[in-house]
């Protein structure tokens, strides 16, 4: 028990949230396409069963990263889209993803619809939270870790949705946080990948400096495409 009130465990778990609440905010957006249809009385309990199943399947998926994450040279991969996410967050399209979400004016219905959708939308979540939680040094904490993570998460996005994305148009400096974020974990984790140990170092000074040069990647790979981007797009 003493092992989880560490600085490590903790740290891990704010990366989590931190992770699950930026890139999930399109979440609060599929629950509500998917449950606009069902009757006012259904509603709760569309967002509540969809929600749920849509946790349960990213615990999953996360557990089978995890385990992917051992194989050699993988985590350099995860590392790559890791950086591409960051950068993506950083440099965000004027699209809209979300216009071909039916709802659905059945209660199980629309449970489907979340889930299915969630799962789409969910490779950027997993490959990041199973990142984030490999910083703890202990693979014992990993899926505590991820379960701890999500179960706070997860309220968050669906029930404060409207106030998470408010701070983020007042604060941009948060989304900036937050891709820099995902580089330092890409960073962390291309040290720690299998086939790779032998050859880079394994100090913990290497791995901060691995870190932040994944931050700083992140960081000025956004500069430099919004800086290109024509002023039409990003007025759009």
């Amino acid at each position: 028990m003493e092992e989880f009130m560490t600085a490590s465990f903790w740290v891990a778990v704010a990366q989590i949230i931190m992770i699950d609440i930026l890139l999930g905010g399109d979440n609060a957006v599929v629950i509500a396409l998917a449950c606009r249809q069902l009757p006012a009385h259904q509603r709760t309990k569309g967002i509540m069963w969809g929600t749920a199943g849509a946790i349960i399947l990213r615990v999953i998926l996360i557990f089978f990263a995890l385990t992917l994450l051992a194989i050699p040279y993988l985590k350099l991969v995860g590392a790559v889209l890791l950086i591409w996410i960051g950068v993506k967050l950083l440099t965000p399209d004027a699209d809209d993803d979300h216009s071909n979400i039916q709802g659905s004016d059945k209660l199980w219905g629309a449970v489907k619809t979340v889930i299915i959708a969630d799962l789409v939308m969910s490779v950027d979540n997993v490959i990041a939270i199973a990142g984030a939680a490999q910083t703890s040094g202990n693979p014992d904490h990993q899926m505590p870790l991820v379960i701890f993570g999500l179960l706070v998460s997860i309220p968050i996005i669906v029930w404060g949705s409207q106030l998470v994305l408010k701070l983020m148009d007042r604060f941009p400096m948060i989304i900036t946080a937050g891709g820099m974020l995902l580089g330092w974990i890409a960073g962390t984790m291309m040290q720690t990948d299998p086939g790779l140990v032998a050859y880079l170092p394994q100090e913990k000074v290497w791995g901060y400096a691995m870190g932040l040069a994944g931050a700083l990647l992140v960081l000025a790979l956004g500069k430099i495409i919004m800086a290109r981007r024509p002023a039409s797009q990003e007025a759009a």
